[in-house]
């Protein structure tokens, strides 16, 4: 495996990327992080792809890691859509003519499952881990309706995610080595809030329409996305196929079924080419 950066600028913002390259390529895996992380926490997952003859090519979002702009904030939807579309193109730039899959994780899965259905494209596949289509909590009313109207007057304006950092893993030295990364924030504007939330449910209502094969797995213990929004959208497409773990917390990829897990990826993604 070796390793390699890029850059690309789109709405003023310079994006930082990297790619993970396996000493054979058989297909590209463009990775899609979640909210308030970074792409260099997917480094063991790209150990995993690159030794099963799959690259990766990663970006860090609007306002999150090694990316331009203020924290937890993007210009629109749409924009985030296009960062994505960016990263594919490099992706096929970098390995010309190998089949991609796309792959996001949370707000991540939320992007990569609504970038299948809104976008014209040829991906071979899609997976999706915890994807943000349905909260696991309830926000208050009062909270949703002061944000909606942040979102008019002030949109850039950003408040704590609210993230209790003990849910993404039941593994405490993960949760630690979160808590210690100095390139994670918890700092989130209307436009990754509210939106994700309307998209996630827009998502779910259309997945009907989608007429890529999915991938889609959720811990059934995630107290930060319910898995049950995982399970409508699964429903509701004849593409999807879902996993649940029993037990399993947000981040599966470092979590106690994280071997288990990885393993189920490289065999749909085999099973796919």
């Amino acid at each position: 495996m070796t390793h390699s950066e890029f850059q690309f600028h789109i709405y003023n913002t310079k994006f930082y990327g990297q790619t993970w390259s396996a000493n054979t390529t058989e297909a590209v895996v463009v990775l899609v992080h979640g909210m308030g992380e970074h792409s260099s926490r997917y480094y063991e997952v790209a150990k995993k792809l690159t030794a099963n003859h799959f690259s990766v090519v990663a970006f860090d979002h609007f306002g999150h890691g090694k990316t331009e702009g203020k924290r937890g904030h993007n210009p629109s939807f749409e924009a985030v859509l296009e960062s994505v579309t960016k990263t594919i193109e490099k992706a096929k730039e970098l390995f010309p003519k190998k089949p991609i899959f796309l792959y996001g994780h949370s707000m991540g899965g939320n992007t990569v499952i609504n970038y299948a259905l809104r976008k014209k494209h040829e991906l071979k596949g899609v997976i999706a881990t915890s994807p943000f289509l349905k909260l696991a909590f309830e926000p208050p009313k009062v909270k949703l309706a002061i944000g909606k109207l942040l979102q008019k007057i002030a949109p850039s304006i950003t408040l704590g995610n609210e993230l209790d950092v003990n849910h993404i893993s039941r593994d405490k030295i993960e949760v630690e080595n979160y808590k210690n990364d100095p390139l994670i924030h918890d700092k989130i504007s209307p436009n990754f809030s509210l939106t994700f939330i309307d998209t996630g449910k827009w998502a779910i209502e259309n997945a009907h329409k989608l007429n890529t094969e999915i991938l889609i797995l959720h811990g059934t213990d995630d107290k930060i996305i319910d898995y049950k929004g995982s399970e409508e959208f699964a429903n509701n497409s004849e593409k999807a196929t879902i996993k649940l773990y029993k037990g399993g917390y947000h981040e599966l990829h470092k979590d106690l079924c994280k071997k288990e897990m990885l393993q189920d990826i490289i065999n749909w993604l085999k099973s796919q080419l």
